[in-house]
């Protein structure tokens, strides 16, 4: 058994999004998602009217959107879209998160797999892909474009990729400074002079800036359509969004929407999602 597949035994990926720092996440990221996918639609349904009946029939044949979700854990993404009426299909690595996926007995098409290598599925296949985990436990370069290669030979042209990936500031402050480890980090050489984290393969996670996400984009030739931070400050403010009340979290959770481009405040959230047009 990998390390990751002992760490996803032991922790339970489907309470983190029903807290309520993970509500906010998982609000801001299907806003996205399903902002991303109407106007996927639109334009579908644009092109089809340019032409004569035929094409009206032939778009209206095409069916819903199509949807693969990579890294899909126990479906906290797969199963509500799926139940949105989207054709979904989910890839998940660790065997105990897809059993529990299959037993909810939803109408999405499960596979084992690494999104590093989905020989499985066809090309160009997918109108929308979420790479929503894979990306936070790949360490190389080479890892995470191979991931990247992956889901854009299987995304249709034009469609939409969003990447996820876990911030370096907010492991450094929350965990090296808060909880007091620094010191040891840094002689450890998991931490460099720049307060870099320092990944390796033993390790769960790889920890990037903005600059690294920049790179892997340019790297990968992909176009990007845009960058959100899913959680904002909400990873920062755990007791306190704990201590509102119903109306104030629905307030704070618009607020988390509303701020979740904004570039001063990128990178600083537990995560980012760059989301890339399929060319």
């Amino acid at each position: 058994m990998t390390n990751l597949e002992s760490y996803y035994k032991k922790f339970d990926e489907e309470h983190r999004l029903t807290t309520r720092h993970g509500q906010v996440e998982f609000f801001v990221t299907m806003k996205n998602i399903l902002s991303a996918a109407e106007n996927l639609l639109q334009n579908r349904e644009a092109g089809a009217h340019c032409g004569d009946g035929l094409q009206d029939q032939k778009a209206a044949a095409l069916g819903p959107l199509k949807i693969l979700d990579v890294g899909a854990a126990t479906g906290a993404y797969s199963v509500p879209l799926s139940k949105q009426g989207f054709d979904v299909t989910a890839v998940e690595l660790v065997k105990s998160n897809l059993e529990k996926l299959r037993a909810k007995h939803e109408k999405v098409k499960c596979w084992q797999g690494d999104a590093r290598d989905l020989h499985f599925l066809d090309d160009a296949t997918f109108d929308i892909v979420l790479l929503l985990g894979p990306l936070y436990h790949l360490h190389k370069e080479s890892d995470k474009l191979r991931a990247l290669a992956e889901a854009r030979r299987v995304t249709k042209k034009g469609g939409l990729i969003f990447c996820a990936y876990t911030m370096n500031e907010y492991a450094v402050i929350q965990y090296c400074f808060g909880q007091n480890k620094i010191k040891e980090n840094i002689a450890a050489g998991q931490i460099d002079a720049a307060f870099k984290t320092v990944s390796g393969d033993g390790d769960l996670y790889s920890y990037v800036r903005l600059e690294d996400i920049d790179a892997l984009r340019q790297k990968s030739g992909m176009e990007r359509v845009k960058i959100f931070s899913p959680d904002g400050p909400a990873d920062y403010m755990r007791r306190e969004l704990n201590a509102m009340d119903d109306q104030t979290f629905e307030l704070f959770k618009k607020y988390a929407l509303e701020i979740s481009e904004r570039p001063e405040l990128l990178g600083a959230g537990s995560h980012l999602v760059d989301v890339l047009r399929a060319s």
